[in-house]
């Protein structure tokens, strides 16, 4: 599977698992400081940014609620993040489609040349090569490329090496890029792990709460 579906499909599953899962969880300290400020009535019940996060106003609400509107906010700002690393890695991917895009009209054009050319022959001169230098150009003007257009063997042979290694930069990065989107779908299980056990843990202090009442 290429790049670009990897990327496309677990985006598609993480994005997904937001919408169905909902909020996300966040560590124990932030925990222990909504805590400690509804149960102390601190004068400023608000939660101040941590990694980003806008404040959130947790004055008057329950401990249970307080927690719900800090996981929403968490999971807006991973959903915000998750946006912007698939738009990173999509530009990328027509990035280096427009590079394979010279990369293939340089050696169409560098194919017009015979086998004993030396590097300083010049461009052939027939309405092939004028073709195919003239698609080069419009290539390397669509990937954003300000090489002159070549006009011997060499400068093409040169061009074409550019091109390769503008491609392979583009792919290393790339991979790095990946990585990250797998990180970042792996915080959200865990997240949406200790959600579900939040959750849980809430309604058994509930029902326990029910029973003894009885």
């Amino acid at each position: 599977m290429s790049s670009k579906k990897r990327a496309l499909t677990m985006a598609g599953v993480f994005v997904a698992g937001i919408i169905g899962g909902g909020a996300l969880m966040y560590s124990d300290s932030v925990y222990d400081a909504v805590n400690d400020a509804l149960g102390k009535g601190a004068t400023q019940n608000a939660i101040g940014s941590v990694g980003g996060v806008t404040p959130i106003d947790v004055s008057g609400m329950d401990l249970e609620t307080a927690l719900n509107a800090v996981q929403a906010n968490r999971a807006s700002l991973l959903e915000q993040q998750l946006k912007d690393q698939i738009n990173a890695v999509q530009a990328k991917n027509d990035q280096i489609a427009k590079l394979n895009q010279a990369l293939a009209t340089a050696n169409r054009l560098l194919g017009s040349f015979g086998g004993d050319a030396k590097a300083d022959t010049p461009v052939p001169s027939n309405a092939a090569s004028s073709a195919n230098a003239a698609e080069l150009q419009t290539a390397l003007n669509n990937a954003s490329l300000t090489d002159p257009l070549p006009t011997t063997k060499g400068q093409l042979d040169g061009l074409i090496q550019s091109i390769k290694g503008k491609i392979d930069s583009l792919a290393n990065s790339q991979q790095m890029d990946m990585l990250r989107l797998q990180s970042l779908s792996n915080k959200r299980n865990e997240a949406f792990d200790i959600m579900s056990n939040f959750i849980q843990k809430m309604q058994d202090s509930r029902s326990s709460i029910i029973g003894n009442m009885r």
